[in-house]
């Protein structure tokens, strides 16, 4: 039988083709057709009340050296590329900022800014060499609209360093303790990546399973 084709445009690539990727007793989730993102309808989504109250709840803190080792997994292959002295944004930073404490301490300013705890809106009207987002994608609402404008951010020759654990076939994604999370919304796959790599023409690295670096290229003048 043929997967029905839904009607929940796709919040990254706006796509309208879409069908069933998986369901259980809680959500739906949809694939693009285009872009392969897998997503929640917006309809399913919880409160921002309810957001807010499972993120209040973690337990992040600069002084917790396996919160660093994890966060060194998209710090040692930025701080590789960029040069002294960098201006970056964490952008969803959370109640308990360190990445951007880490690269502060090697000689780096960063700005930080989240929407629940660090809502600073000019922060969001700078240039900026690099640009974080850890362990944030799988929770924004409109991520074609923040994603877009981090991407406009970014000066040429920055780098947009991005953690999300990336998700997998249907069969594993029936058995992933991550979707559970119901502030996970957009599930984005290699694929996914990719096609962002290809929309913004960036080059793309991935490290690991779950960093992925995308360069913006310098212009090149006629």
């Amino acid at each position: 039988m043929k997967p029905t084709i839904l009607h929940h445009n796709c919040p990254l690539c706006r796509g309208e083709a879409n069908d069933t990727f998986h369901q259980d007793q809680r959500r739906d989730y949809c694939v693009c057709h285009h872009c392969q993102l897998v997503f929640v309808p917006a309809a399913q989504y919880i409160s921002e009340a309810d957001e807010k109250s499972a993120y209040d709840h973690h337990q992040n803190s600069p002084t917790d050296p396996g919160y660093r080792r994890f966060l060194s997994r998209i710090f040692l292959p930025l701080q590789d590329r960029l040069a002294p002295e960098s201006q970056g944004l964490d952008f969803g930073s959370g109640p308990g900022p360190t990445l951007s404490i880490m690269f502060e301490e090697i000689g780096h300013t960063v700005t930080i800014y989240d929407y629940f705890y660090a809502k600073n809106p000019l922060a969001l009207q700078q240039s900026y060499d690099f640009i974080t987002a850890t362990e944030v994608v799988e929770h924004l609402h409109d991520p074609a609209t923040i994603l877009e404008q981090l991407w406009g951010l970014l000066k040429p020759d920055g780098y947009l360093g991005l953690m999300t654990k990336p998700a997998g076939d249907r069969e594993a994604f029936a058995k992933w303790h991550y979707k559970n999370d119901l502030t996970h919304v957009c599930f984005f796959s290699r694929a996914t990546f990719e096609w962002l790599a290809d929309h913004w023409q960036a080059d793309l690295e991935f490290f690991g399973n779950d960093v992925m670096l995308f360069h913006k290229r310098v212009s090149q003048a006629p």
